[in-house]
């Protein structure tokens, strides 16, 4: 565990205003040409919408964290390709894994903060006993207005975590639930803040945007980190790859912890994926041998 109060950043990628002003003419061709739609229909419902169950295992797992379920939603960017009800039918398919704990581990919005109200209504359907979660992605950042996403989402029932924990105490044990601030954007990202309230032996699931983060919390008692920020690369093709950011895999082990990167639900440029379906992930926790 990295224990210095304050985690090393990643570089923030900055891309040239030709590549951003690109970017947005392909979203308005697309837009004009119905790409909302399209991608409501080939990737926001079955078949192109998919459930990954992932199984989490640890030898001494407390009983009461046995069959645990998480479901994490990631990367939704609102804006151009999401909107108001376009998340209709993740969210029944979510209602119907009966998840204990929901998580969503950032980039809510795509360019501006007020994005994130057109999709306000469908994240409030959202329910687990547990509690709904959220951490923040680069994107959130933007014209560093978060503070109202917070706002908007939180009287909908979404709490987030800012370099902040809660704990679960259960039946042998107790579940932390560590939330920090995203690796690239975030002003500061402080591990030991986000950590205070965590007992040794406690175990730890961790919500950090950028896949990086596992390296700072991987340890015995970090059963995951999970992740988003790659899109699965979006569009998995030689060239296509290399425009985003790196991609470590959908499932990396790090000793007893394992990092599982979502491919999230939203997209960016390309109302498009290819060879990277859009996804929730179902996580369970399992008492054995991992």
């Amino acid at each position: 565990m990295h224990d210095s109060p304050q985690a090393p950043r990643q570089a923030q990628r900055r891309h040239s205003l030709v590549r951003r002003a690109t970017v947005r003419v392909v979203e308005r061709l697309a837009l004009m040409c119905g790409g909302r739609a399209w991608y409501r229909k080939a990737h926001l419902s079955p078949p192109g919408l998919r459930v990954r169950r992932e199984l989490i295992t640890h030898a001494e797992l407390p009983a009461g964290l046995e069959g645990l379920l998480i479901v994490q939603l990631s990367d939704l960017h609102a804006g151009p390709f999401m909107r108001r009800g376009d998340l209709a039918r993740a969210v029944e398919m979510v209602e119907r894994l009966e998840p204990d704990l929901v998580v969503i581990t950032g980039d809510m919005i795509t360019h501006h903060v007020d994005e994130a109200r057109g999709i306000a209504e469908d994240i409030a359907r959202l329910r687990a006993p547990m509690g709904v979660y959220a951490i923040f992605g680069n994107h959130d950042y933007r014209d560093r207005r978060e503070d109202e996403i917070v706002r908007d989402w939180g009287a909908r029932g979404v709490q987030f975590l800012r370099d902040d924990a809660r704990r679960f105490e259960v039946e042998g044990g107790a579940l932390a639930l560590v939330g920090v601030e995203d690796l690239e954007e975030a002003r500061v990202i402080d591990v030991r803040r986000a950590r205070a309230s965590v007992v040794p032996s406690d175990f730890e699931v961790v919500l950090c945007h950028h896949p990086a983060g596992a390296l700072l919390f991987a340890g015995p008692r970090c059963l995951a980190v999970l992740s988003g920020h790659t899109h699965g690369t979006q569009l998995d093709l030689p060239l296509a790859r290399r425009a985003g950011p790196a991609h470590p895999g959908l499932r990396v082990h790090l000793g007893a912890t394992r990092l599982i990167v979502s491919r999230g639900l939203g997209s960016i440029g390309l109302p498009l994926r290819i060879g990277a379906p859009t996804e929730l992930v179902s996580i369970e926790l399992r008492r054995g041998v991992a």
